[in-house]
């Protein structure tokens, strides 16, 4: 990492301006300033402070300015380049930098900025959580200097040219602001370019914060304690300490905090009941066997330490109060509130350097995590779930972590398999009892034969190579399930990692063949079903951390391509979340030498029914070039659609399922559809 020289007095970026000014400039930019001190400074200070930290910044900024110039001029309010407001952006970048500044004590006070206001207490303040895609921007601002993330919110949000840039950086006392701006500039390609617009969203912007407490029924109770506390020590008492049984005071838990300060007294009744290991649900071995009901409530307690007490106690008052150490991460949609009554056991054990704890509540998993020896394993090679909110030290540290995922109304493959630790290498699962066999596959690699998977007597797999999050697709893993006798025979099923803690189940669903009535997904197991995932696995990439519960491969038109360009497949792939939303890729598959040629994403959208149970009608379209250099409008419909209209550059309409009609390849088509039963229906995008 590039390290910082100490800036000189005069390192400014323009002369210093009147108070007024300033003022002035600084009051009409305040948003801009705080979103610029919020971007370069450190993730390690967790969100509250980082937000708190971003306001001092700014505000404290305006004591440096020139008292002696009293005439009321805004240059700033018309002109964001003016001197003011320039002055001011390299000032808040020069204190911002600081934070990541490694500097002899004296020098760092006399340069970071005054903290003590803003300051907010009894609350902890955060930006509103955004979606994946500003999720993993965060991620990667995590993994870069402050100099980059300063370049990148320089250049994406002001605007600002590369020369620029590194000229501010410089005067800033950035050693190397070259390779901050190469880094800037891949960082700006995040998600095809969209960076400058995901910095412009809720989740970058510390002025539009929420808030959640800190402590609530023990605020009065704790200002009780304190004024007596200093009456007696006025008085000259000693307090004495009650020990427990044994003689020894009971050593607080690592990583929570004090007893009911997140979420009230630990003395609550319910809350204490629900925290007390000693009342854990335990499922009897076997009981699987013996109901309907095929889920995670069926699973026995497993693992070395499903008898530790003390680690049992520690994962239960993290789970109910969590300090500000804590990693705690949830899948999109999962609240992180202590249980309401004793959850279930699933695991308790020692896992790469881990002891790792899962808990069911009967609607989230949870799993504990806390070092045993040095260092608590983290994962790379892709993002973690969605609203992951570092509380404290970044991943790689030794703090306890808390994981968080919806698992309500789980069935017999979605309740299969958990994530039980996580490595640079892949993944090892916990298997639900009923799996009586396991093994894993390449979804690149449709013609190759199965790979046996190594499981412990505990039921924990070998470890499973997880999907590149990024670069080449090459390959995509996945594990092959199969389903003990005692509930269904010879069924088997597969499921992916896709960063959750639990894996999605993938499924297909075959095109319409003449007047078969049309089926339902099926698992992906076929030939045919191999052959759709090996042309769409990579797709899989865009879905990772989105709390996916299942998703499916339809094909629901194939087409005669003109132009003798064989035939093609049209593709919906449908993501079902653990919340309920869905989301779609549709693609056109055109013939293809390789088995493993991706399609084209011709259409998406989010929030939809198409696609799924409540959603059987589907159309889309693309322009296509045939063999010859001809261009073309190809559209097509599922199986109740009659007719197919186009208007706009090209005007053409079929009484089929398919369109194909000679068109301009820059022209601009509107399709809708008729349906069996005289309904229409609108393309996807």
């Amino acid at each position: 990492m590039p390290t910082h020289r100490q800036p000189t007095d005069n390192a400014t970026t323009g002369p210093r301006p009147g108070v007024d000014d300033a003022e002035a400039a600084l009051v009409e930019h305040y948003p801009r300033l705080v979103r610029l001190a919020y971007l370069t400074l450190p993730p390690t200070l967790g969100r509250h402070r980082r937000v708190l930290t971003a306001h001092a910044t700014v505000q404290h900024v305006l004591p440096g300015a020139r008292k002696g110039d009293q005439k009321a001029r805004v240059p700033g309010q018309r002109t964001p380049s003016g001197s003011a407001f320039a002055w001011l952006r390299g000032q808040v970048l020069r204190a911002a930098l600081t934070h990541e500044q490694p500097s002899p004590w004296w020098r760092v006070r006399a340069v970071r900025p005054r903290t003590g206001l803003p300051l907010v207490v009894g609350l902890r303040l955060f930006p509103r959580a955004g979606g994946s895609d500003e999720l993993a921007l965060d991620q990667a601002l995590s993994t870069v200097n402050a100099p980059a993330r300063a370049a990148l919110a320089l250049r994406v949000l002001e605007g600002m040219s590369e020369q620029a840039v590194r000229a501010l950086l410089e005067d800033a006392g950035v050693a190397d602001p070259a390779a901050a701006v190469r880094t800037a500039e891949r960082l700006a390609s995040h998600r095809d370019g969209r960076a400058g617009k995901l910095l412009a969203t809720a989740e970058f912007d510390p002025c539009t914060v929420q808030t959640r407490p800190t402590d609530l029924l023990r605020r009065r109770q704790r200002s009780r304690i304190a004024g007596a506390a200093v009456a007696i020590a006025l008085a000259g008492t000693v307090l004495a300490v009650a020990l427990p049984e044994n003689g020894s005071p009971e050593q607080p838990v690592a990583g929570a905090r004090a007893e009911g300060s997140l979420y009230g007294p630990a003395g609550t009744p319910a809350l204490a009941r629900a925290l007390d290991p000693a009342l854990l649900e335990r499922a009897p071995e076997g009981a699987w066997a013996d109901t309907s009901r095929i889920d995670f409530s069926v699973w026995p307690a497993r693992g070395g330490r499903t008898d530790d007490t003390a680690l049992l106690k520690r994962a239960l008052r993290v789970w109910g109060g969590p300090g500000p150490v804590v990693r705690v991460s949830a899948t999109p949609g999962t609240g992180t509130a202590p249980p309401t009554q004793p959850p279930r056991l699933l695991y308790a054990g020692d896992l790469n350097g881990a002891a790792v704890v899962l808990f069911h509540d009967g609607q989230r998993i949870v799993r504990y995590a806390e070092p045993v020896s040095g260092q608590v394993p983290v994962p790379r090679g892709g993002p973690l779930p969605e609203s992951v909110r570092r509380e404290g030290p970044a991943p790689g540290g030794v703090a306890p972590s808390l994981d968080f995922a919806r698992a309500d109304q789980a069935d017999l493959t979605t309740a299969a398999a958990l994530a039980v630790s996580r490595t640079p290498d892949g993944a090892r699962y916990l298997l639900a009892p009923w799996i009586a066999g396991s093994a894993t596959r390449d979804l690149l690699a449709p013609g190759a034969p199965v790979r046996g998977l190594d499981v412990s007597a505990e039921g924990v797999t070998g470890v499973v190579p997880a999907p590149a999050p990024g670069g080449d697709c090459v390959t995509w893993p996945v594990m092959v399930l199969r389903s003990s006798a005692r509930i269904v025979e010879r069924h088997s099923f597969l499921v992916t990692d896709l960063g959750d803690p639990t894996p999605a189940h993938l499924t297909y669903a075959p095109p319409p063949s003449g007047d078969t009535p049309a089926r339902g997904p099926r698992e992906a197991t076929g030939e045919p079903a191999l052959l759709s995932w090996a042309r769409t696995a990579c797709a899989l990439r865009t879905l990772r951390g989105s709390g996916v519960r299942a998703v499916n491969n339809w094909v629901f038109a194939e087409q005669s391509l003109p132009d003798s360009g064989g035939r093609a497949a049209w593709v919906c792939t449908r993501a079902d979340t653990w919340r309920g939303p869905g989301r779609i890729l549709v693609q056109f598959q055109r013939p293809a030498s390789a088995p493993t040629a991706p399609g084209t994403v011709v259409a998406e959208a989010e929030n939809t029914s198409s696609c799924g149970r409540f959603g059987q009608h589907i159309l889309a379209g693309t322009h296509w070039e045939s063999p010859s250099g001809k261009w073309f409008l190809l559209a097509a419909g599922s199986r109740d659609v009659t007719r197919i209209e186009a208007v706009g550059s090209v005007r053409a309409n079929a009484s089929a399922t398919t369109l194909a009609v000679r068109a301009p390849r820059e022209g601009s088509v509107r399709l809708s559809a008729r349906l069996t039963g005289g309904g229409s229906l609108q393309a996807v995008g």
